[in-house]
């Protein structure tokens, strides 16, 4: 005997009380949204699953954890439980083909399916937020005029993350360059003499004296101060070379890779006249920079600078005296100043960082004559030398912590999240309230038609193909085709078969 609306009377009842009537767990004629080192002085040393939805419905919005009171075993809110399927599980097997029965391929086919299916929540979890996903539509805007004001902050929202994005960038841009700002060095230059004294004392018996070299940037703002090592790459003190001689007049440091930056440096000798010394103090610029050529420092203004300005500077003097090929636009035709420097009337612009590298030397170095003063009297005296030098700017450091802070990510990502499940909670209200104004303007209507989305639904999930109502009766087989395709099914079974077997024992049948 047939049950009501179509169905086969052996699968129970479509109004199955585990069921929500509303939500029944399977795809509706509308879908609901779910909500889901050392400071010390240094010695120098010598030298988602696809989902099917069928057509829409009018009046057909079913919605998820909406109860329908007055609607009897149809809600489960009340009557006995009524036999049926559930509508909630996966796709039903055809019982015609067993699982030992598929082939292999099908078999790995149907558990990837079957494991994709159980990572729905997982792929929804990690899917990205999107700006669209936090604008309320416009049938929600229509019913709530006051949520343009909630719209105008989503707008300006938009320009200030336009704004932001674009200070980013252009402050990755320039702490790409070198900045830096130019800073006073001090340096100080003092010398202890210690006599000799008589023997049997114990002391020293040989007159000596200690030559200090110290520095400290002037109006230094930063909480950590810098070695005066650091400002430098090398040092050389050149001592009176008739004195010393000329195996032992050189003092050297110079900075290696493993180089532990100290405050200061010191020298010892023996010895009980006054000295007179040169400092050779050479600068560790960075990035490091180059004296040019004299005749090509004339020409483009340019004295010492990176290698970077040095070739700005040589193409700007290029551009503005129209020394560029107007046909062969790799080609600088030289005038008579290129000539005699590059000693070439026609070059390549790839050639220049060749040529120009024979015309780039080391920077001079600073140099300061001072005299060791073995005098008692002089001996609280302090020679002080100002130099420039060029330190890091501290807006690098505010513009890299600005870039790298993560401070309040958590909070905006968090507060992200509220808007995004609020709007989806607000969609999903005013799809309950549409369900609930089409069921109140019409019942009948509504529930025949939703009983009719219900049993197309159910054909999809279960895989029936064909109609059920006329294959329940037996006079449905007794049709002319049955006995054809009873034959064909069969010979395909035992194909199947015949294959699984040759895959297992690995011979071909004849």
């Amino acid at each position: 005997m047939a049950s009501r609306g179509g169905f086969p009377g052996g699968s129970g009842s479509p109004m199955n009380p585990g069921v929500n009537p509303v939500n029944p767990g399977h795809a509706g004629g509308m879908r609901m949204p779910v909500m889901q080192p050392n400071s010390g002085y240094r010695g120098m040393p010598n030298s988602a699953p696809p989902y099917h939805q069928s057509s829409p419905q009018r009046h057909m919005t079913p919605n998820r954890g909406l109860p329908m009171p007055g609607m009897g075993g149809m809600g489960g809110m009340a009557g006995p439980p009524m036999p049926g399927p559930s509508y909630g599980g996966g796709m039903a097997m055809r019982s015609a083909m067993g699982q030992s029965s598929m082939d292999p391929t099908r078999k790995r086919l149907l558990q990837q399916q079957q494991q994709q299916a159980g990572m729905p929540g997982q792929r929804r979890g990690g899917k990205r937020r999107k700006m669209a996903d936090k604008v309320l539509p416009q049938r929600i805007r229509d019913l709530v005029p006051e949520s343009q004001a909630y719209m105008d902050l989503l707008a300006f929202e938009r320009k200030l993350d336009q704004t932001i994005a674009r200070k980013r960038m252009e402050i990755q841009e320039a702490i790409k360059k070198p900045i830096t700002q130019k800073r006073k060095l001090r340096i100080y230059i003092s010398n202890t003499y210690t006599p000799a004294k008589p023997e049997g004392e114990e002391a020293e018996k040989v007159a000596s004296w200690e030559l200090r070299v110290e520095g400290k940037l002037l109006e230094d703002p930063g909480k950590q101060k810098r070695k005066f090592s650091s400002f430098f790459k090398s040092l050389v003190i050149e001592l009176d070379k008739e004195l010393y001689g000329p195996d032992n007049h050189l003092v050297e440091w110079h900075r290696l890779p493993t180089t532990q930056e100290t405050d200061g440096f010191q020298v010892k000798r023996p010895g009980d006249v006054n000295v007179k010394c040169t400092l050779l103090l050479m600068l560790d610029h960075q990035p490091p920079q180059y004296k040019l050529d004299p005749r090509l420092a004339r020409l483009l203004g340019v004295h010492t600078q990176t290698r970077a300005s040095i070739m700005q500077a040589l193409w700007l003097y290029i551009k503005n005296n129209k020394l560029q090929d107007s046909h062969e636009k790799e080609y600088i035709n030289c005038n008579r100043y290129f000539r005699q420097i590059f000693a070439c009337t026609r070059m390549k612009f790839s050639e220049i960082p060749l040529k120009l590298a024979g015309l780039l030397q080391h920077p001079d170095p600073i140099v300061i004559n001072h005299i060791i003063s073995v005098d008692p009297n002089d001996q609280k005296r302090t020679a002080c030398f100002d130099i420039d030098v060029e330190v890091d700017d501290p807006l690098k450091a505010q513009m890299t912590g600005f870039l790298s802070s993560t401070t309040n990510q958590q909070e905006i990502a968090a507060l992200e999240m509220k808007i995004h499940e609020t709007i989806e909670s607000i969609n999903q209200l005013k799809t309950q309230r549409d369900f609930m104004l089409s069921f109140s303007n019409n019942p009948q209507d509504f529930i025949q038609d939703w009983l009719k989305s219900q049993s197309r639904d159910l054909k999809l999930m279960t895989d029936v193909a064909g109609n059920p109502e006329e294959e329940r009766r037996a006079d449905f087989f007794q049709s002319p085709w049955v006995p054809e395709a009873v034959g064909r099914y069969v010979y395909s079974k035992v194909q199947q078969r015949r294959q699984e077997l040759e895959q297992v024992l690995g011979i071909r049948l004849t």
